[in-house]
C-alpha cells in the first residue's frame, strides 16, 4: 500500500472526504459506488465497485458468443476498463477506457465508425488502436450506464453496419437486463 501523506478527519455523520487529486487519479466520479473492505490490521480499503465486473465469467462467455456470431473481436467493458475480450486484441483486457469512450457511453451514444471518420474514437488511454472499424453500445441497468459492448475489426473490406449495430444493441440490452435480476 502506498502512503499519500494526506490526513482527513471523520465528520459527525461518519463521513470522510476523498481528496480531489485521488478521485481524479483513480477516476472516481460523484455517485460512483465504492466497496468497503477491512483487514485484520484494522485497515479500511475502498475499491471502486463494478456491478458488471461481478459477472466476469458470464461476460467472457458472452464476448465469445458475440465474437463467433459477428466474426469480429468482441469486448465488454465496465465504466473503467475492459473486463472481457474475445477474438484477438487480448492486450486490451484490463486496460482503462479512453476519455472519449467514457464520454460516449456516459452520454448513452451508440457509435458505428471507421478509422478516418469524424466519429471514430480511441478505446483505451495507453494502447494504440490497430483496428479499422468499431461499433460501441452502452450497457444500461436500471437507468444507469454500467459499461459497454464493443465490436472491432481490422479487416479493410468488412465495415460495421446495421447488422453490427443491432447486434451490439441487443447484447447491451441483454446484459443490462441480466444485471437487474
Amino acid at each position: 500500500m502506498k502512503a499519500t501523506g494526506i490526513v482527513r478527519r471523520i465528520d459527525d455523520l461518519g463521513r470522510i472526504v476523498i481528496p480531489k487529486e485521488i478521485r481524479r487519479t483513480l477516476r472516481i466520479r460523484e455517485s460512483d459506488p465504492l466497496e468497503i473492505f477491512t483487514d485484520r490490521e484494522g485497515e479500511i480499503i475502498l475499491k471502486k465497485y463494478s456491478p458488471i465486473g461481478e459477472m466476469n465469467t458470464f461476460a467472457k462467455q458472452y464476448a465469445e458468443s458475440l465474437c463467433q456470431v459477428s466474426g469480429h473481436v468482441a469486448l465488454i467493458a465496465d465504466r473503467d476498463q475492459f473486463i472481457a475480450v474475445s477474438g484477438g486484441f487480448k492486450n486490451l483486457l484490463g486496460k482503462s477506457l479512453s476519455r472519449e469512450l467514457e464520454d460516449k457511453i456516459n452520454n448513452r451514444e451508440t457509435v458505428i465508425a471507421s478509422k478516418g471518420d469524424k466519429g471514430f474514437i480511441s478505446l483505451t488511454q495507453d494502447v494504440t488502436d490497430e483496428f479499422l472499424h468499431e461499433a460501441i453500445s452502452p450497457i444500461i441497468c436500471e437507468g444507469d450506464v454500467i459499461g459497454a459492448v464493443v465490436l472491432i475489426s481490422s479487416n479493410e473490406k468488412v465495415k460495421m453496419g446495421e447488422v453490427e449495430q443491432k447486434l451490439i444493441q441487443s447484447a447491451s440490452g441483454f446484459l443490462g437486463r441480466q444485471m437487474e435480476q
